[in-house]
């Protein structure tokens, strides 16, 4: 039951409102780990190809970038697990779960800035045309529609009622 002794619209108690919301945060992080590590990863290997040398000061300035935001996106989005593990059994998973989820949401953001960064870095090395600022904005538009604008709309269209939004305070 919640505090004042209601129990939600699922019909469950605040700790098992907590142990869903960590499974279903864990589902989601694992999608986004996984595409950060392999970004990060490749992003890794730039510096060691030949081609690397030639880029001018903004190229390796811009790339330099990406890797830094790329190795915080990863450790936000990794985050999640040491929490886990550095708090498991101490009785503090509503807790945990609302940290998570704000590390997880900087750890989007994060990824957001890496991939805008690193699709302006290789289309400046692949077609040094005036448009490739163009691209990247609409690349930006379109996570910012997929990631933020769809999921706010459903949001907005399909409101929590005031027990849910009364619960997540």
């Amino acid at each position: 039951m919640t505090q004042d002794g209601r129990r939600t619209g699922r019909d469950e108690t605040e700790e098992e409102r907590a142990d869903r919301m960590w499974v279903e945060l864990i589902q989601e992080v694992r999608v986004a780990q996984t595409g950060v590590q392999i970004l990060f990863g490749f992003l890794l290997t730039v510096v060691f190809q030949q081609k690397y040398a030639q880029l001018g000061p903004a190229d390796q300035s811009i790339y330099i970038g990406t890797v830094v935001v790329g190795a915080c996106a990863t450790g936000a989005l990794i985050g999640p697990v040491s929490l886990h593990r550095l708090v498991a059994g101490r009785r503090v998973k509503p807790q945990a779960v609302r940290l998570a989820s704000r590390m997880t949401s900087v750890g989007l953001i994060m990824l957001l800035v890496t991939m805008a960064s690193s699709v302006l870095l290789i289309l400046r090395v692949a077609t040094r045309d005036g448009y490739v600022p163009y691209l990247v904005a609409a690349v930006v538009v379109w996570y910012l529609v997929c990631w933020y604008g769809l999921p706010l709309w459903a949001r907005r269209r399909h409101p929590a009622d005031a027990s849910d939004r009364q619960e997540r305070r």
